[in-house]
């Protein structure tokens, strides 16, 4: 109903909302704008992405594990609802992508499709890039090559063709700022109104997002007048802002869990610890995430160097703070994977040179004509989003930070852009060699990343991939690409083996790319088991059969087996991440119990997710 709500409103608007819209799309006008070399570099990587995302099943590791599944819950129940289950993810998480995701995924019947969110939303960035640049008083010449470039750093190229939910919510960062920017130079209320609606949605998308509220209130605040003016309209969006933000499901962890991020039933530390233990942390990983190369085959030897050279009280220190393994360790990935990329080295370096290239070049006469004249409003608004990051690399903890920022990022360059030498610099033949460079860099990139390869990978790992298997870089290579290609349909061989009366399925869930397990969506309902559950809860909810695995239950599988007093059917070794051995899943029968009857049940040992 909300869809089609907002359908016809899309519909009744359609005027207003394309006012000013030339919709002139003919081939001479397109080959005469992508002619010029950068915007073709970026037709070109936006080509392939795309093209990936369309020959290959979605295989981002958190959307498989509870992004989509929370969505498929909700669909078979007919509602939202808190989830009955020992993976909390599944209910705390900010859901912005997954109300988008709910439509495709019932009208299509599958995920295949939910990649074109993504690719929407990098198709939008140029524009989005190029007028905040200019709202901020970056010259128009610097604007135009950094539109091109920025959105092929590595945690947006990667993610093009991908269902994960970081560079979705830059989209919403991007347009916030520049239609709070337009609002304050125009005195518009609709555009006052589409900025609090993208605000709104960037922190619904995800709750990293909330610091960027400061820079947002830099740039909103000088509307207030236009506010007052229209005081019902603005009004009547903030509402709609309010709800689409992440306000709503902070209210609902409090009420669940008790804590608005719902960090407390997750067992997450937020920023314990003390800040100079982020900082150091958060400080090393961000900086090799965005200077790491796309390719990196001594990755094994820095880790192990990273692991030598970082002292044990400092390892201590981490461990007791409850860092997560990514942030603590600094190893680095042999190829860069979208779950972990940041910038990027090609987008990272171009930027340090164009800063160092302007600070050392300051003598230049060239470099040093005057730009116009900025206010203090265009200065905070550049200042606003490293104070935002400050807070975040002080607070956060968790694995892959460097795509957590992919919202931040363009925010971050705009203060580092405004110098007027820049638009002498992006004529230089060094500074552009230099970036056609990071795009055949990132070209490389999409052509060999395990998630979505563009060269035959699924061939040559069938009839090479016994000859490779003697070098151990090889035999990486061949797991993670092995791994990111099942995961998708990662639980089909159990699958197979069920019953055809098995239209419920109970799943023991924690952090396992469960949507598998609903393919093909609609056949069956999956209803999550805590290992901790008793036969008799397990019955009452009318499940049979159960797929389940220990994980780090305190509880051995026989001990388990003869409390549920079940019936195995088949064990299953699964293979969930390219670096870890299989995991062992065993698909279980209860066995049937006659009416009445009460069989005790012993005390059930705690699961123990520290």
């Amino acid at each position: 109903m909300a869809f089609l709500s907002g359908l016809v409103a899309v519909w009744m608007l359609r005027k207003r909302l394309c006012e000013g819209i030339a919709w002139n799309w003919g081939l001479r006008k397109q080959r005469r704008r992508f002619r010029r070399v950068f915007p073709l570099a970026f037709l070109i990587l936006a080509g392939m992405a795309i093209c990936g995302g369309a020959i290959h099943a979605p295989s981002n590791y958190d959307a498989l594990a509870y992004r989509v599944p929370r969505v498929l819950h909700w669909l078979a129940a007919g509602r939202w609802h808190w989830i009955y289950t020992d993976f909390q993810r599944v209910n705390t998480r900010a859901c912005g992508m997954e109300w988008l995701s709910a439509p495709m995924i019932v009208f299509t019947g599958t995920d295949r499709w939910l990649f074109l969110i993504n690719a929407v939303s990098f198709l939008l960035l140029p524009g989005l890039v190029f007028s905040l640049f200019r709202q901020v008083g970056i010259r128009p010449r610097v604007s135009w090559h950094w539109m091109w470039l920025l959105p092929t750093g590595y945690c947006y190229l990667l993610q093009a063709g991908s269902i994960s939910n970081d560079l979705f919510s830059t989209v919403y960062a991007l347009a916030a700022m520049d239609f709070a920017l337009r609002a304050r130079k125009s005195g518009r209320v609709p555009e006052v109104c589409l900025s609090a609606l993208s605000v709104g949605l960037l922190t619904g998308a995800k709750a990293s997002n909330l610091p960027l509220l400061l820079p947002w209130v830099v740039a909103i605040a000088p509307t207030w007048r236009v506010c007052l003016a229209r005081p019902l309209a603005v009004g009547a969006l903030l509402v709609a802002a309010v709800g689409a933000s992440f306000l709503p499901m902070a209210v609902l962890n409090t009420d669940y869990s008790g804590d608005w991020s719902g960090a407390r039933i997750e067992h997450v530390a937020i920023g314990s610890g003390p800040v100079w233990l982020h900082l150091v942390a958060n400080g090393t990983t961000l900086l090799l995430a965005n200077l790491a190369p796309p390719l990196f085959p001594c990755a094994p030897a820095w880790s192990r160097f990273a692991e030598a050279m970082t002292p044990a009280s400092l390892k201590a220190l981490f461990v007791q703070y409850g860092f997560e393994p990514g942030a603590r360790d600094w190893s680095l990935p042999e190829i860069q994977i979208e779950e972990r990329a940041g910038l990027g080295f090609g987008v990272t370096m171009l930027l340090a040179l164009s800063v160092l290239a302007v600070v050392i070049g300051g003598r230049n006469r060239e470099l040093r004509r005057p730009g116009p004249p900025r206010d203090l409003v265009s200065r905070l608004v550049c200042i606003a989003p490293w104070f935002s990051l400050l807070y975040v690399v002080m607070k956060l903890d968790l694995s892959g930070v460097g795509r957590y920022l992919a919202a931040y990022y363009p925010l971050l360059g705009m203060g580092l852009l405004l110098s007027p030498a820049q638009a002498g610099l992006v004529r230089r033949r060094w500074w552009r060699s230099w970036a056609l460079f990071a795009c055949g860099l990132a070209g490389l990139l999409l052509i060999l990343s395990p998630a979505r390869p563009l060269w035959p990978a699924r061939w040559c790992l069938q009839h090479c991939g016994s000859r490779w298997k003697s070098s151990r870089l090889a035999a990486r290579a061949i797991d993670a690409y092995e791994a990111k290609s099942r995961r998708a349909e990662v639980f089909a061989p159990v699958i197979a083996m069920l019953p055809a009366e098995a239209t419920v399925l109970g799943f023991s869930a924690y952090d396992f790319p469960e949507t598998s397990v609903w393919k093909p969506f609609g056949s069956r309902r999956v209803l999550h088991v805590k290992l901790s559950d008793t036969a008799a809860a397990v019955r009452e909810r009318g499940i049979k059969y159960l797929l389940v695995t220990m994980g780090a239950s305190d509880e051995s599988w026989p001990q388990w087996a003869q409390r549920m007093d079940v019936r195995e059917l088949h064990t299953v070794p699964l293979k969930m991440w390219g670096s870890l051995p299989p995991f062992v899943w065993h698909l279980v029968e209860l066995n049937p119990h006659a009416p009445g009857h009460n069989q005790p049940q012993p005390e059930p040992a705690r699961r123990n997710d520290s």
